[in-house]
């Protein structure tokens, strides 16, 4: 019988994040040597890496950084979602630390979407085969979802547990002038919280205003209301649109009496941009 001890087991599963059946067959092969144990381990779960293609992965993580622009006149702010299939998987260290790296070739390669991500080099392997590796040590499917990318003066960032026992869930970045820095991370926990679409009015696409003031006027025509206050009650109805998905049209959170646009303006200052991210959303 190999000889290795139940904490043996547990410091490997917590490596791996492996079940324990899986982790005792490999110690039981490697005759108790945890090393070996642990390339068991690897070499099966590669082998299983396109069995696993169909699975659903929707537990994960986001992660961010904030870095200066070459000329020193920016910021640059990247965030990355990666999926996992569990939450166990999720806050074991050897995902976090994969987390880490592909966040750090997302900010050295420039890549803006995850198929870049994925071709981008991180210690002159691509990102998408240290993916894989690490999905054969875990035994779950692993997904780079997704990226973004936000310049600015400067680039304020927040990242929000949902639980205390997880990383970050709800990931946001929110591109100001210098002016509006210091409000932009009250503004990125109020993103975090109410999840606009659309920065400003006019980046609602003209289709989607057009398709609302037809639901708006539908609507009040079933509902019985007289012709003469159909204008009205339309633009009413778009405003409420707008203020349900517009970031500066938004009641602020920590000051509903004032809306999110109101508050940047008080600062003296502009919001330029803002990307939002929520694990499987």
């Amino acid at each position: 019988m190999a000889n290795y001890t139940a904490a043996d087991i547990k410091a490997l599963r917590e490596k791996t994040g492996a079940g324990m059946m899986n982790v005792k067959r490999a110690l039981d092969e490697a005759d108790g040597d945890a090393d070996r144990a642990l390339e068991i381990i690897r070499v099966k779960g590669l082998k299983g890496v396109s069995k696993r293609e169909g699975r659903s992965a929707s537990d994960g993580l986001v992660a961010a950084e904030v870095t200066e622009t070459p000329d020193g006149e920016g910021q640059v702010g990247v965030l990355v979602e990666i999926n996992s299939e569990t939450d166990f998987v999720a806050k074991n260290q050897t995902f976090v630390s994969l987390a880490d790296r592909v966040l750090a070739a997302a900010v050295a390669s420039g890549a803006r979407d995850a198929d870049a991500l994925l071709a981008a080099q991180s210690d002159g392997v691509p990102v998408g085969s240290v993916v894989d590796e690490t999905a054969a040590i875990l035994g779950e499917k692993i997904v780079v979802r997704r990226v973004a990318r936000i310049a600015g003066e400067r680039v304020s960032v927040y990242l929000h547990r949902t639980s205390k026992d997880l990383p970050p869930q709800v990931g946001v970045l929110v591109a100001s002038d210098a002016a509006a820095a210091a409000v932009a991370k009250d503004v990125a926990m109020h993103v975090a919280a109410y999840s606009p679409t659309y920065l400003t009015r006019d980046e609602v696409p003209a289709e989607t205003v057009a398709d609302e003031r037809r639901i708006a006027e539908e609507t009040a025509r079933n509902e019985g209301k007289p012709e003469q206050a159909l204008p009205k009650i339309i633009e009413g109805r778009l405003n409420g649109f707008f203020k349900e998905n517009v970031l500066l049209d938004q009641a602020f959170a920590k000051d509903p009496k004032k809306t999110v646009g109101q508050v940047v303006t008080e600062a003296g200052g502009t919001l330029t941009g803002f990307a939002r991210f929520r694990v499987g959303a």
